[in-house]
């Protein structure tokens, strides 16, 4: 783009493309789960220092999980399993008598990874406010179809991990 017309856009190559509207959005910033505010035993959660546990739930937050998609296949595919995992997994909640799961980091430490691997601009100007992946399993995020697969679908629901709990 050499400059802006009254009727549209002047390109370099001294073509002009006629345009009603010219919508620019170079400032786009990602923001964690639309700013939505959440609170566990009255303290606010800052998802920026929790570490995501199969890239779907958040270390110390029970009972909340959230879709994202793959950045570099079909979105809906790892959004289909993970809601297939929540199922999953509300199911062994009642059928245990849980109240809650909470993923809970405990044992070796381990690396913190940023959560999401893209380059993109708009990506890396947030990234400091999502939370981390972990180095390891269940706290590393895969973008393979195959390999979540095997994790979400056939994978046992209780690991290291997850902590289940009744009410007292």
């Amino acid at each position: 783009i050499e400059h802006f017309t009254p009727t549209g856009i002047k390109l370099v190559s001294g073509e002009e493309l006629p345009a009603d509207v010219v919508v620019t959005a170079t400032g786009l910033k990602l923001v964690v789960l639309g700013k939505a505010v959440f609170e566990v035993d009255g303290q606010r959660v800052d998802f920026s220092q929790t570490t995501s546990y199969k890239g779907m739930m958040y270390s110390g937050v029970p009972n909340m999980a959230s879709s994202f998609g793959y950045t570099n296949a079909s979105w809906t595919l790892k959004a289909d399993l993970t809601c297939e995992y929540v199922c999953r997994l509300l199911n062994h909640m009642k059928a245990g008598g849980y109240d809650s799961c909470t993923p809970v980091l405990s044992g070796e430490p381990m690396e913190d990874i940023p959560w999401l691997d893209f380059s993109s601009g708009y990506v890396q100007r947030s990234l400091d406010q999502f939370p981390k992946q972990g180095s390891r399993k269940p706290w590393r995020i895969h973008q393979n179809y195959a390999r979540d697969l095997m994790a979400f679908r056939y994978a046992k629901l209780t690991d290291e991990a997850m902590v289940f709990a009744r009410k007292p």
